[in-house]
């Protein structure tokens, strides 16, 4: 039996969604990696060390949880690690799609991988890191969204960013 699944993404920041889907995956799974992407494609407003300090503060409460940087394939970083299963969340049926596609591209890469689509609480179901930095930037209290040092994190770096 599979013990170890990897939850990847950019979390970019961590929002209570992101720990909902932990916190599920940790009730099937006894050991989580949560492997944070360096993804520069996605242009993240955090760096990825930056990400990782916050995932680790959010989860430090949970056992069983890694949280760890990687990039490139997350099929190659999962094989490395010789683990054979990978968490992705659906939040809405418009990531359907994205998520499906990912998922079938990952299986012809590494067919011995597979993927399982865990949904969060409904009342995180339409939380996005995308969504909640436009919010932040337009002053929105955050603390409904994401643990009060994230929301901290984006005002402040919200202030010192310039825009073109």
């Amino acid at each position: 039996m599979c013990q170890t699944a990897i939850y990847p993404g950019t979390f970019d920041p961590v929002t209570y969604g992101h720990i909902d889907l932990i916190k599920r995956a940790q009730e099937i799974f006894p050991e989580v990696i949560v492997a944070v992407a360096h993804s520069q494609h996605k242009n993240p407003f955090f760096s990825v060390q930056e990400r990782v300090m916050m995932l680790k503060k959010a989860t430090q409460e949970l056992r069983g949880i890694e949280i760890v940087e990687f990039d490139g394939l997350v099929v190659d970083y999962a094989r490395k690690h010789k683990v054979k299963v990978l968490i992705r969340g659906l939040r809405m049926l418009s990531d359907f799609e994205y998520e499906f596609q990912m998922a079938l591209t990952n299986r012809k890469l590494s067919p011995d991988i597979e993927t399982i689509f865990l949904m969060p609480h409904e009342s995180y179901s339409y939380l996005s890191s995308k969504l909640l930095k436009e919010a932040a930037s337009l002053g929105a209290d955050l603390s409904n969204f994401v643990p009060d040092f994230v929301g901290k994190a984006l005002k402040e770096k919200l202030s010192s960013t310039v825009f073109p």
